[in-house]
């Protein structure tokens, strides 16, 4: 029976070779597919049962073994909505069931894959190009917050982002505590010449008093006072601001000293009235300045003492026919302070405002912790998805499918949402991990064994053509 025995070894040994040959032939045709895994082949051994000292080397069997927890090399592709995972984790994907466009249905599904490279369809589907969809969450994109709590297939359209009035102006900036105003400057010797005084407008016709109301003034500033007002003033900066319609329109801030402080407390060392322009070239009695109505005052350190917070409301004006209301001007507390400096000038360091026009789609890009960037043509940068990636405790136990993609099996238990240690890396794919040197050298060594069983099964049948040589 040995000679019988040594043919039987020998078939499942090419059988075992065969397999691990395909295999090998797999990995070699697929050393260029994005995101592909390798499949190894493992043996073992089949030995019969039989007595301690009468066991036989027996047959052989082969098996496969996945590579899934290997990582590819990350190729550089320049298309913001490729994606890699650079670390552990699958990209959580759908397949399309029927219909087309906007009425695509999908298999509700969940399926993974490590092949991120993924661009939009004509539909604003993230597809890669084994024609799975990719899944995630929608982002508020006023709130920022997460919506839902299960994956599903991500449309991103080209609809429009509404546009934002401006509620806050940032402005952080330090006024001189002497004032080059040209009134002072051609008045040198007059110490008083650096403050706004309502004696200069006396002149003109009613409303014309631009002190603050807490100064007793009503803080207009009208065409035909315009130009005593520029030599009692210094300029502020400008920013442009936004209706709730996404219209522009131009602030333009003046600044005018009134004193040097008080005795207190608390102590100061300068007030002042800052101005919003609302007609530059008005004439008459149209109103080219509207003063704030809030006395700005400093200690003695530089420091913004009133208004408390530092909070600066500007009242409603219409300015170009759009109407400014509900703006703020923060300056932080720190952000506004009085001290000297040589040229007279306010060193407006920052001045933003938060307001925006409407804005379309300009691109997508999709950052480290998985979230998919939208930059729109206003500027804005907005979060508007969140990429749902899933690990395993087996990854090597999930079942593979056609394109790259597993699904979930008993073995590799349920599926762990999140990146954990892992991150996105946009612009990039996984490459296969195949080594075509590896596999080469494997070839070869499959060859050699596969021979060797042949030459095991022309040896038995010569044997077996002696033992019947024998018999005639």
């Amino acid at each position: 029976m040995g000679v019988f025995s040594a043919l039987t070894t020998a078939v499942s040994g090419l059988q075992a070779q065969s397999y691990a040959l395909e295999n090998i032939s797999g990995n070699i045709a697929n050393s260029r597919t994005a995101g592909f895994k390798r499949v190894d082949t493992t043996f073992a051994d089949l030995v019969p049962d039989s007595a301690l000292n009468r066991q036989i080397s027996g047959s052989v069997a082969a098996y496969s073994q996945s590579t899934n927890s290997i990582q590819g090399d990350l190729s550089a592709t320049r298309i913001d909505t490729n994606v890699a995972i650079n670390g552990d984790g699958f990209f959580v994907v759908d397949q399309r069931q029927s219909g087309v466009g906007t009425n695509t249905t999908f298999a509700n599904s969940n399926l993974y894959t490590r092949r991120g490279d993924f661009d939009f369809d004509a539909n604003g589907y993230l597809v890669n190009g084994a024609g799975y969809f990719l899944k995630g969450q929608k982002i508020d994109t006023v709130t920022g917050q997460v919506i839902g709590t299960q994956p599903e297939v991500l449309r991103i359209t080209q609809e429009q982002y509404p546009a934002k009035a401006t509620t806050s102006i940032e402005y952080r900036a330090n006024i001189p505590s002497t004032p080059a105003t040209k009134r002072a400057t051609d008045n040198p010797t007059n110490p008083n010449a650096q403050f706004l005084s309502a004696a200069n407008y006396t002149s003109f016709a009613a409303p014309n008093n631009p002190l603050s109301t807490t100064q007793g003034g009503n803080g207009v500033v009208t065409g035909e006072a315009l130009p005593t007002f520029l030599t009692d003033s210094i300029p502020g900066g400008q920013v442009t601001v936004y209706d709730s319609l996404g219209k522009a329109t131009n602030v333009e801030l003046r600044w005018s000293k009134l004193n040097n402080g008080g005795a207190g407390p608390p102590v100061t060392t300068g007030t002042w009235n800052l101005f919003v322009g609302v007609n530059t070239s008005a004439t008459g009695t149209a109103v080219a300045y509207q003063n704030v109505n809030t006395d700005i005052t400093f200690g003695t350190t530089g420091q913004l003492v009133a208004p408390s917070g530092g909070n600066i409301t500007i009242p409603p004006v219409t300015i170009g026919g759009t109407l400014v209301s509900g703006v703020v001007i923060n300056t932080g507390g720190t952000g506004l302070t009085q001290n000297g400096d040589i040229s007279g000038l306010i060193d407006a360091r920052s001045i933003r405002q938060d307001g925006y026009t409407a804005g379309t789609l300009d691109r997508v890009s999709v950052s480290a912790e998985g979230q998919v960037i939208g930059t729109f043509s206003n500027g804005q940068v907005k979060a508007l998805a969140q990429i749902s990636v899933a690990r395993f405790n087996a990854d090597n136990s999930l079942k593979r499918l056609d394109g790259g993609a597993f699904e979930e099996t008993i073995e590799s238990g349920p599926p762990i949402v999140g990146l954990g240690t892992a991150d996105l890396i946009g612009g990039n794919v996984e490459q296969s991990n195949t080594d075509i040197a590896d596999e080469f050298s494997k070839m070869i060594v499959t060859q050699q064994a596969y021979s060797a069983n042949t030459k095991v099964i022309t040896t038995a049948q010569e044997m077996l053509r002696d033992v019947f040589s024998i018999i005639r």
